[in-house]
């Protein structure tokens, strides 16, 4: 009968989370996270079981907590003037995947931003034209971001900064120093708690496009990912 009860509760739980509407940073990945504990893994979990689908389910999570204090590290930026949105779809025609945050400062400039929380018992390093977080190879997830950036041009049809902000995770640079910052090719790697100097820094360089342009644009072709 106990077990009855929790897979009810669990049920009912589920049906609740996924009828809400989610909008803003890390909304996509916590609903992700939500899918995958279904009723199901629900009583697993509560029953001391772990599953692939609640580890997952962990890794989503992390990941929206990611996002949720990189946006919480860049409020400042409303004041100043900044376009600022957050987990947003891109054009039906460049695929499935989301933009986590993307930026245009007062001047034009647009940053396409990946938030990533990593392990701080382990620094990220570059070696070999990889990207490595201690020894896991960890590229793919660094030049998502690249990609993601790419794609923002294309619509907007200016140039986009892809700038990948790491949280925990210390960055180690040659001969093991620690490092403000790391590329990848055009990719800007910095810690999270540097992300807000680094786009007002780089603030000062005029788009293309005026702002308001810009902005207009990315409203209409980048809508939020979970309304689409």
């Amino acid at each position: 009968m106990t077990l009855l009860l929790l897979a009810a509760a669990a049920a009912a739980y589920w049906w609740w989370t996924q009828k809400r509407p989610r909008h803003g940073a890390g909304a996509s990945a916590a609903a992700r996270a939500r899918q995958l504990r279904t009723p199901l893994v629900r009583v697993a979990t509560a029953l001391g079981i772990d599953t692939q689908a609640e580890r997952q389910a962990r890794k989503w999570e992390i990941g929206a907590l990611g996002e949720r204090r990189a946006a919480a590290r860049l409020k400042p930026l409303a004041g100043q003037g900044w376009w600022l949105r957050w987990d947003l779809a891109l054009p039906p025609w460049e695929g499935k995947a989301n933009v986590d945050g993307l930026a245009i400062s007062p001047k034009g400039r647009v940053f396409c931003l990946d938030p990533k929380k990593m392990d701080r018992r382990f620094p990220v390093t570059i070696w070999a034209g990889k990207v490595w977080h201690g020894n896991l190879d960890v590229t793919r997830r660094i030049t998502s971001a690249g990609k993601e950036a790419a794609a923002v041009s294309r619509a907007l049809g200016v140039p986009v900064v892809a700038v990948v902000a790491i949280e925990g995770a210390p960055l180690l640079g040659t001969h093991g120093r620690p490092a403000t910052e790391l590329a990848l090719g055009p990719i800007r790697i910095v810690p999270a708690n540097r992300l807000l100097g680094v786009l007002q820094a780089d603030a000062h360089i005029s788009g293309q496009r005026r702002a308001a342009d810009l902005t207009a644009t990315a409203e209409r072709l980048l809508p939020p990912y979970l309304g689409r």
